[in-house]
C-alpha cells in the first residue's frame, strides 16, 4: 500500500500578493521535499455566495464547493496559512469551510470532507503577532468538526519583511519550525490513513 500521504495546502486569503499564500506555496514546497502529494490550493479559483440556507435549499452546493469538498474528501490532512481579521478568521476562509460542511445527500455522513483529517496552522500579518489570535479561533472552530489540529503552528510577524526574493523565510529559526511542523503533519497524516 502507498503510504505517501495525499495533503492541500492553501491560504486563507483570495489576494494575489498574499502574505499568507506566501507562506502556503513555501509550505506545499517543503512538504513536498517529504515524499508527500501535496496540491496547492489558490481559493481566488474557487468563488463560491455567501453561505445561505435558502440558497442552499434552492440550488444546492456551488460548483465551487463541490469540487473543494471533493479534493477534501479524498485527502489526509491540509495545511492552512491563515491571515487574521480582527482577532479571528477571514470571512472567505470561514465561508469556504462552512460551505464544505455541507452534505449533497442526507445519508452522508455528517462533516465528511472534515473527520479523521490532520491540520496543520501557520499564519503570516504584518503586524507584531503574526496572526496568532486568528488561529485560536480557527483551531477551535476545527476540532469542533473532527479534524485532528496539531498542537504545534507557526506564526510569522513583520512578514512584508520575512520573505527572500525566492519566497524563503529569512528567519532561520522561523524555517526550522516550518520544517518541524510540516515533518509532524506528514507523519501524523501517514499514521492516521485509513
Amino acid at each position: 500500500m502507498n503510504d505517501q500521504p495525499r495533503l492541500l495546502c492553501f491560504a486563507g486569503s483570495a489576494r494575489q500578493d498574499s502574505l499568507n499564500k506566501r507562506l502556503a506555496r513555501l509550505a506545499a514546497s517543503r512538504a513536498r521535499q517529504y515524499d508527500a502529494d501535496v496540491s496547492f490550493l489558490d481559493l481566488a479559483d474557487y468563488p463560491m455566495p455567501l453561505y445561505h440556507g435558502d440558497l442552499e435549499a434552492r440550488e444546492g452546493l456551488p460548483e465551487a464547493a463541490r469540487t473543494l469538498k471533493g479534493l477534501f474528501c479524498d485527502c489526509d490532512g491540509f495545511l492552512i496559512a491563515a491571515p487574521e481579521y480582527n482577532s479571528s478568521l477571514t470571512p472567505l476562509l470561514k465561508n469556504t469551510l462552512d460551505w464544505i460542511s455541507r452534505r449533497e445527500h442526507p445519508d452522508e455522513p455528517r462533516l465528511s470532507a472534515y473527520r479523521g483529517k490532520v491540520a496543520a496552522l501557520c499564519a503570516a500579518s504584518g503586524g507584531a503577532t503574526g496572526g496568532q489570535r486568528g488561529l485560536v479561533a480557527l483551531r477551535m472552530m476545527l476540532g469542533n468538526i473532527g479534524v485532528h489540529v496539531l498542537p504545534q503552528q507557526l506564526s510569522v510577524p513583520h512578514a512584508a519583511e520575512a520573505f527572500d526574493a525566492q519566497g524563503e523565510l529569512i528567519d532561520d529559526q522561523r524555517s526550522q519550525i516550518l520544517d518541524t511542523l510540516i515533518a509532524e503533519w506528514i507523519r501524523v497524516s501517514r499514521a492516521l490513513r485509513g
